[in-house]
């Protein structure tokens, strides 16, 4: 997938890895980028195309898919992290909010534009997913969960989508210095870093990518039960 000359929807691109996404995608001669953010009025980035998408609500889902009808790649950057264990008193409440946005929305926006890419050519589809894709701990837990379905919603998407020519990426990183994980004292990636590392990526016809150390070393770790231990805990 080439960059230059694409046209690319960003979701949750006000901010963080979706504002820094639009950034480098326009430096890289993006040839339109649709900013997406549940209020456009939050977009401030000179030269990307507010919309309004909040990607829990299919109809907005849907006016986005009418409105940017000539995308080519969507990334799948929207997405939400809340503290809390599955024991908690409020851990229905807590896992239904993180799987609507971090499942269910990725699901809604793939499903509307996957006709859009394939008439356009096929293009490239991104996930943001996480390194607790592959792990969980009681402080991320239900997004943990809601993580590691949207990476099984990735593959099945690449599998589905790969007959129309469509490129699937997932992309797995550990802390990264942005708002989502401020509360967190750790070592933390930088949005610049990962980004570049991710449409290298993109360019370079991958389909899955462990942007960082941490990610890299915990699928490494998975044939031998790195999931079993609490490695969130230091």
């Amino acid at each position: 997938m080439k960059i230059e000359g694409a046209v690319v929807l960003v979701t949750g691109a006000n901010r963080g890895l979706g504002l820094e996404f639009s950034k480098q995608l326009l430096a890289r001669g993006a040839a339109k980028v649709y900013a997406a953010a549940r209020d456009p009025a939050t977009v401030t980035l000179p030269g990307v195309v507010p919309i309004r998408l909040d990607v829990t609500k299919p109809e907005e889902v849907a006016e986005a898919a009418r409105a940017c009808g000539d995308v080519t790649l969507l990334i799948n950057n929207a997405g939400i992290a809340q503290l809390g264990g599955l024991l908690a008193n409020d851990a229905d409440a807590l896992l239904r909010g993180h799987l609507d946005t971090n499942l269910f929305g990725v699901l809604n926006t793939s499903r509307a534009f996957s006709g859009t890419l394939g008439r356009n050519g096929g293009g490239a589809l991104v996930n943001i997913l996480s390194v607790v894709s592959w792990i969980n701990a009681p402080a991320l837990a239900a997004y943990s969960v809601s993580k590691a379905a949207a990476w099984s919603l990735t593959n099945g998407l690449r599998h589905e989508l790969r007959a129309q020519g469509t490129q699937v990426l997932g992309f797995h990183a550990g802390f990264i210095d942005t708002d989502l994980v401020r509360e967190f004292d750790a070592p933390k990636a930088t949005p610049e870093d990962v980004v570049r590392r991710t449409l290298d990526a993109l360019e370079a016809g991958e389909e899955e990518i462990a942007v960082d150390e941490p990610s890299r070393q915990v699928k490494q770790g998975l044939s031998h039960g790195v999931y079993l231990a609490d490695v969130l805990a230091g």
